[in-house]
């Protein structure tokens, strides 16, 4: 029997297309493998949103040339989203590579395998964003998943913003949406078979439908458009079996006041909200084109905030974007310091090709103003998440067992509804859990990035 490995850089959105690429090796009787060395077929699912992560991707194909010249028979598949951008350069660069293969036609990756068996050359089949119809989803395709009890579930792809950091629209295209009638099949297929817990996955999925609505528009069928997500929600929190729904990720400026209704209101929709930032400045916001401002996205946070109990808020924010002065810098440190975050995840701006911030050389800041930068941001980020977990400690917490600790063996660890890591001891009275089950553990203890428990 044949066996492959992939290898997932990126988003979640990535790791979902590799369980599907997964499963469609499966379905032609080929077996995973854990090592790239025995492996018939490696697939690397790449990103490019930022520069290192294309710097990784001949990083480790550099590790796998070696294996491939013992074994002659073995095949290597770039995919995804620096495979969408990169083409024919993959090809050139790395000639031992045989398919290159974009965002829009994972599904062809076997066909792609097939016609790589005889040519001397790499396959490359890369095609721009299809229309409507003819777009295919990830989620289309069968899968292979890591764990029985918690799935992804595609609802979009594609995003229409247009900020002026962000490659993601030219390697994902436009938005298109999946008819809910499709994600709501799958979901209860899901909980059929078992999954307790979903994450709906979208580029921007505060926006999901808004596509939709706009072809029954031109069809006569409507006249108002309008997102259709804070519906989708309540439609997935009503499948029976599913005790968990999240969603990621949303945009600010679309954050709605019926979204914010659907997750208070809707019992298995989790108290975790991800809702990036990227600047506490307003200058840095217009430049960035984010459509909205420090203020706006403060009436958003807070309206979230008063209406949804106990609500856990992350983001993401960019330091050293172009032109970025010691004052930007400082609204930001008094933004986020303010707003008082779980976490936040923090990155150094990287320019992207045929971005709008790329093309500002001049005004790229010194990568030692950015370090230092950095440095204080997080300091800043660190204390609100310590602040945030010390908070919790004496609650009672309904935990997702997701398996042994990492770090120490004789504790298992779960996920909050929050979205928290928490850590607690193995006991008689947890014996017979496994990961997909539920505890009630009493908060203990914190730090930083989790907490620790006891069972109940």
């Amino acid at each position: 029997m044949k066996s492959y490995y992939i290898r997932t850089f990126g988003c979640q959105m990535n790791e979902h297309d590799s369980e599907r690429i997964s499963g469609l090796l499966s379905k032609k009787g080929m077996q995973p493998v854990t090592d790239p060395l025995t492996a018939d077929v490696i697939v690397v699912n790449t990103c490019c949103v930022r520069e290192n992560a294309d710097n990784k991707l001949y990083g480790h194909l550099g590790h796998f040339k070696p294996g491939k010249e013992a074994n002659k028979g073995q095949k290597i598949v770039i995919a995804g989203c620096l495979a969408q951008k990169e083409g024919q350069k993959i090809a050139q660069t790395t000639p031992f590579v045989d398919v290159v293969v974009g965002t829009h036609n994972l599904h062809r990756i076997p066909e792609l395998l097939e016609l790589a068996e005889n040519s001397a050359t790499t396959v490359v089949e890369v095609i721009e964003a299809p229309d409507r119809e003819e777009t295919h989803f990830s989620s289309d395709l069968p899968a292979s998943r890591k764990n029985s009890y918690s799935a992804w579930v595609t609802i979009q792809i594609g995003c229409n913003n247009s900020c002026g950091f962000c490659i993601v629209p030219a390697v994902r295209g436009p938005e298109v949406s999946r008819q809910m009638s499709e994600i709501i099949g799958e979901v209860q297929e899901l909980a059929r078979s078992g999954v307790r817990e979903i994450t709906l996955l979208g580029q921007n999925v505060n926006s999901y439908g808004r596509d939709i609505n706009l072809a029954d528009r031109k069809r006569g069928q409507i006249t108002t458009i309008k997102p259709l997500f804070s519906e989708l929600l309540k439609e997935v929190g009503s499948v029976e079996g599913i005790e968990r729904v999240r969603f990621t990720s949303p945009h600010p400026k679309d954050l709605r006041q019926e979204t914010v209704d659907a997750m208070a209101t809707t019992t298995s929709v989790c108290e975790q909200l991800h809702l990036p930032l990227q600047s506490g400045s307003d200058r840095i916001l217009s430049l960035m084109r984010r459509g909205y401002t420090t203020q706006k996205y403060l009436e958003k946070l807070n309206m979230a905030r008063s209406q949804i109990d106990d609500l856990a808020v992350t983001t993401d924010i960019i330091v050293g974007y172009p032109s970025e002065s010691d004052s930007d810098f400082n609204e930001t440190l008094e933004f986020v310091a303010a707003a008082n975050f779980d976490s936040a995840y923090t990155f150094v701006y990287s320019p992207r090709p045929n971005t709008v911030a790329a093309q500002q050389i001049d005004q790229f800041v010194k990568e030692s103003v950015v370090a230092e930068r950095m440095a204080k941001l997080r300091v800043v980020v660190e204390h609100s998440a310590v602040q945030r977990n010390k908070h919790r400690v004496g609650n009672k917490e309904e935990a997702m067992i997701l398996g042994d600790s990492k770090k120490d063996s004789s504790s298992l660890t779960g996920r909050t509804r929050q979205g928290k890591l928490v850590h607690f001891k193995k006991s008689i009275a947890t014996s017979d859990l496994k990961p997909g089950d539920f505890i009630n553990l009493k908060i203990i203890d914190y730090s930083t990035h989790c907490l620790f428990g006891e069972s109940l």
